[in-house]
């Protein structure tokens, strides 16, 4: 039996050599995406040595696509796009279109064509969604109204990126074929209507019904593989009956799944595979790249940075601070802004794909990512300090009551909804206050009404849900669930989160209290000792 065939060869070399760079990018803080472009690199046919399969490259690549898409639709979020639309629709609309202008002009100089100018300087126009929320989670932003701001920002870049991706195939073929573009640009968009139309009508209901009774089988390995199933089917479904692209029935069914109490749980539950795939994804984009670029032309690479990292950043400033905000805010939605990645490398590709996108500019779309997502964490860095600089005093302390306000504080977490963590969180309301309660199951018996307690449905042993419990700005924690091991997974991600939180766990053994205390829970219960104590002091009392 053969044992290396390409496929094999082609997956197990971009994991192996895309751990191996993530690892040594994470080690200098940066993002991870580096290291997968890199891995890319390594095993492509610019560098010498081992060069992996590009067409396999490509069909795993489509996958990865459909499974990101997928996750963007599931964190399309309509209430917190409205929440900020007077600042973040215009704007975002607005440096869009100065970033594809000055794409274009680099474009025109370049001798490129019109349409692979556009593709170019869409490709620069759009952040990086995995850099940009890494980048504000880290700073404790995401809760104020510059987080806010920038997510919303996010979104409309995402959403405009999705039109041109399914727009773009449409224009190319209209093009070639010599027939009316405006013709071919309405038949697609005629054909996309009539998908958002079933989708919003069979869709929103069937999706829904089919994850809830698949959750009430209580197998997790069904779970998973309905949601998986209905990422990958409705993408495929989208393509064939209706003639739309694969990225977009996936943002779709995302989105339709984002509605469902169910989304938190399968966003969690289908997370292994979309990263396995998205690596592989930016890998193969990776493949593609020339790094002698850097050498050949560093005048166009140049123009390509400045029109990251001051072009676009310089407009999302001027329009923020039109809209009157404050220039603190002004300058984090700018650096949040200074670097691109997964929608570039897609767009990328498709333009490569298309045959409209020249090589060079491909090329350059790529380091300038690489480049840029180096640069943020520093720029970052730098600007926070600036931008306090040239704040007045009484400005600064305008922002910070402000962003202090708008976080929640000082609540109470409670992790688990079982018979320890039900009785919990009654006390709580008792006495007043309004927990944040992690649960798995959404539809756990006896959960408290929406007013009384906050739900948050996901496995808290993923970060993602403890940051989603406002964990850094809490002054309590109750870990309910009775698997230790888990528990002190939580226990010592909580500490890291937020020092100060009061951390209380339960435990069934004296090893099980030494192991959470050593997480770092301030104190681990045994329930066989307390009774025991209280056995004694009622013993005591009849005395």
């Amino acid at each position: 039996m053969q044992h290396a065939t390409p496929l094999i060869a082609m997956i197990v070399a971009g994991l192996v050599l895309a751990f191996v760079f993530s690892a040594l990018a994470v080690r200098l803080r940066v993002s991870p995406l580096v290291g997968y472009v890199l891995a890319g690199v390594v095993v492509g046919p610019f560098t010498p040595g081992y060069v992996a399969d590009q067409g396999l490259a490509n069909q795993l690549a489509e996958l990865g696509v459909i499974l990101l898409m997928f996750g963007v639709g599931l964190h399309f979020s309509v209430k917190d796009l409205m929440s900020v639309r007077r600042v973040a629709i215009p704007g975002a609309l607005v440096q869009i279109a100065v970033a594809t202008l000055l794409g274009m002009g680099l474009g025109q100089m370049m001798g490129w064509s019109l349409a692979g100018g556009m593709v170019f300087g869409l490709a620069l126009s759009v952040a990086s969604t995995v850099v940009l929320l890494r980048a504000i989670q880290t700073r404790n932003l995401l809760d104020t109204e510059r987080g806010r701001i920038a997510v919303g920002w996010l979104i409309v870049e995402d959403l405009v990126m999705v039109l041109a991706l399914v727009l773009l195939p449409a224009f190319v073929a209209g093009a070639d074929a010599g027939t009316s573009i405006g013709v071919t640009l309405l038949v697609t968009i005629a054909k996309v209507a009539g998908f958002i139309a079933f989708m919003l009508i069979v869709g929103r209901r069937l999706v829904p019904t089919i994850l809830h009774r698949v959750a009430h089988s209580g197998s997790r390995e069904l779970f998973r593989l309905a949601v998986l199933a209905i990422a990958l089917g409705v993408a495929y479904g989208a393509a064939k009956l209706f003639g739309v692209s694969f990225a977009l029935g996936a943002f779709f069914a995302g989105m339709i799944l984002a509605e469902s109490p169910l989304s938190q749980r399968a966003a969690e539950e289908t997370l292994p595979m979309r990263d396995a795939f998205a690596v592989l994804f930016f890998v193969s984009v990776g493949m593609l790249f020339n790094p002698s670029i850097v050498l050949t032309d560093p005048l166009p690479l140049l123009a390509t940075l400045l029109i990251i990292l001051v072009g676009k950043s310089a407009a999302a400033y001027a329009i923020v601070v039109a809209f009157g905000r404050p220039r603190r805010t002004a300058f984090t939605i700018a650096v949040s802004l200074a670097q691109i990645g997964e929608f570039s490398f897609i767009l990328a590709a498709l333009g490569t794909y298309l045959g409209v996108l020249a090589d060079d500019a491909r090329d350059l779309i790529l380091a300038g990512a690489i480049i840029s997502i180096l640069i943020n964490p520093l720029l970052f860095t730098a600007v926070g300090r600036f931008s306090r600089k040239m704040e007045s005093p009484a400005e600064a302390a305008a922002v910070d009551a402000a962003e202090a306000d708008s976080r929640t504080s000082g609540h109470a977490v409670v992790i688990g909804y079982g018979h320890v963590g039900s009785l919990v969180a009654a006390g709580l309301i008792e006495k007043g206050e309004r927990p944040k309660i992690v649960e798995v199951q959404s539809d756990a018996d006896n959960l408290p009404d929406p007013d009384k307690a906050e739900l948050v449905i996901g496995n808290a042993a993923n970060p993602q849900m403890l940051a989603k419990a406002g964990l850094k700005d809490a002054r309590l924690l109750f870990v309910a669930i009775p698997q230790t091991f888990e528990a002190g997974q939580i226990v010592e991600q909580a500490r890291a989160m937020n020092p100060s939180l009061r951390i209380v766990a339960r435990a069934y053994s004296d090893a099980e209290v030494d192991y959470l205390l050593s997480r770092g829970a301030d104190r681990a219960i045994m329930g066989e000792k307390e009774i025991a104590k209280r056995m004694i002091e009622q013993a005591r009392a009849v005395k």
